[in-house]
């Protein structure tokens, strides 16, 4: 190793300790921006490392120097743009598209340096190159299948329906997909450099990951995304095996570790087990219309008049906001209602569940981007003894995580940590219709004698709650 190159590992240390302290600082919606500039400057400092490195030691021609420049370029650019002009709402959809982008350049990564040990002359590639290459090649496969399907879901797509889509015998094709390469991989890593084998891995791999994904529900899609954002750490640590690079495998090992804890933490917020999930076919999923039978009571129809009153003589109000506000875009309009019931002496708090929106974090980021300011944001743990104190509680959009059926054994939800929403003294839910949540159930808080339903757009209901309340 020459000094160039020692320097050049020192810088990606630097690199990978921004990482750290980026990841750190993301733990809070206050820190969470500067914690993105951290990671993103440590990257930076490793990529002009890297590029120092090549262009005094490697002697790369002038032809690989215009392929590297137009890739920076072309990457660089395309996630600026997405930056600045994809929409809060569409954030999981993202995040889903970088996971099969980061996924599938992992596995390129493997394929390359599988072909050009393969066809060395008398190619037997030893076990410590073998393994992280095959499991690259895997893991980013079918993070990138995966991905592309999970994010298709959200969007909408024809081809890709949110609701889950079960395969015949789909649990049978997926494990025989997974026992195939399973004996590939192990036919591989005893020392048989063959190309066709490792193309049947890729190409199992690749439908493994739409098998796996296609029976998810929709409203499961942010566990499932979390879960392929830990596998795309993992393929880009194994890529750093491949080419013995200390940033990827620092990179990769967090986004993977970090990927895990918060699918873990997601699924525990939903009460769900990930094998659960990943099985797919849960409930009737978002949508599903239906009456409240056998939940002892009646729904209770308010008008916005009725609404505004009770909001603007409320000494505490706790905003409670869900997947409808987001999809509504109704973020701001739920900050200028906020800022008119304060300047009335109203106290407002807003109650953020873990899996509020469509992944954790999402309604932070969602809401601080309508300037709402960040010490009325509070975690569920800390807003829950606070509902026996609240005058009025506004749900907007929000459905199973304000479900009392969770706090009874026998319902697909029992167990799942909710907001105590129904502890309040009067409750205001906004919604378009009656429809049910991702679990499939009748939310026993509707039919509660304090509920009043308020039927609308969350955009549109808060625009004239805005106004009654202005007219009081």
């Amino acid at each position: 190793m020459n000094i160039l190159e020692a320097i050049v590992r020192l810088i990606w240390l630097v690199g990978a300790a921004g990482f750290v302290l980026g990841l750190m600082r993301m733990n809070s919606p206050a820190t969470a921006r500067n914690g993105n500039l951290v990671s993103a400057g440590g990257m930076a400092l490793a990529i002009a490392a890297m590029l120092v490195l090549l262009a005094v030691d490697k002697g790369l021609s002038t032809t690989a120097w215009i392929i590297i420049l137009i890739g920076i370029a072309l990457g660089g650019g395309l996630g600026l743009y997405m930056a600045r002009n994809v929409k809060m709402t569409a954030m999981p959809q993202l995040v889903s598209l970088f996971n099969a982008v980061g996924g599938g350049a992992a596995a390129l990564i493997a394929i390359d340096d599988f072909l050009r040990l393969s066809g060395q002359a008398g190619a037997s590639i030893p076990l410590q190159t073998s393994v992280p290459t095959v499991l690259d090649i895997v893991i980013g496969s079918i993070t990138f299948s995966g991905s592309l399907i999970a994010s298709g879901k959200l969007m909408g797509l024809k081809i890709t329906p949110s609701r889950p889509v079960m395969i015949p015998g789909g649990q049978l094709v997926t494990g025989a997909l997974a026992l195939i390469v399973a004996v590939a991989a192990i036919y591989l890593w005893l020392g048989n450099a063959s190309v066709p084998v490792m193309f049947v891995i890729l190409a199992m791999a690749l439908i493994f990951g739409v098998t796996m994904t296609l029976p998810i529900g929709g409203a499961d899609m942010p566990v499932v995304i979390s879960l392929l954002n830990s596998f795309t750490g993992t393929a880009v640590a194994m890529a750093g095996f491949v080419l013995d690079n200390t940033v990827l495998i620092i990179a990769g090992a967090l986004v993977g570790a970090s990927g895990a804890i918060l699918t873990k933490l997601m699924a525990d917020a939903m009460n769900r087990s990930v094998i659960n999930i990943m099985v797919g076919g849960f409930g009737g999923g978002e949508g599903t219309v239906g009456a409240m039978s056998g939940s002892g009571g009646s729904v209770r129809e308010i008008g916005v008049d009725d609404a505004a009153i009770q909001l603007a003589y409320a000494q505490s109000v706790i905003v409670v906001p869900g997947y409808g506000l987001a999809v509504a875009q109704a973020q701001h309009a739920v900050r200028e209602l906020a800022e008119l019931l304060e300047s009335r002496g109203v106290d407002v708090k807003y109650a953020i569940h873990p899996v509020a929106g469509r992944m954790p974090g999402h309604m932070n980021v969602l809401l601080a981007e309508a300037n709402v300011p960040y010490p009325q944001l509070r975690e569920m743990e800390e807003i829950n003894p606070e509902f026996d104190r609240c005058d009025v509680a506004l749900v907007i959009g929000a459905n199973d995580v304000t479900n009392p059926a969770a706090r009874h054994p026998g319902s697909p939800v029992s167990g799942m940590p909710i907001l105590d929403v129904d502890h309040a003294r009067s409750i205001i839910v906004m919604k378009r219709s009656m429809g049910r949540g991702y679990a499939g159930i009748d939310n026993e808080l509707y039919v509660n004698p304090k509920t009043g339903m308020l039927f609308a757009d969350a955009k549109a209901g808060l625009a004239e709650l805005i106004s009654a309340v202005k007219a009081l």
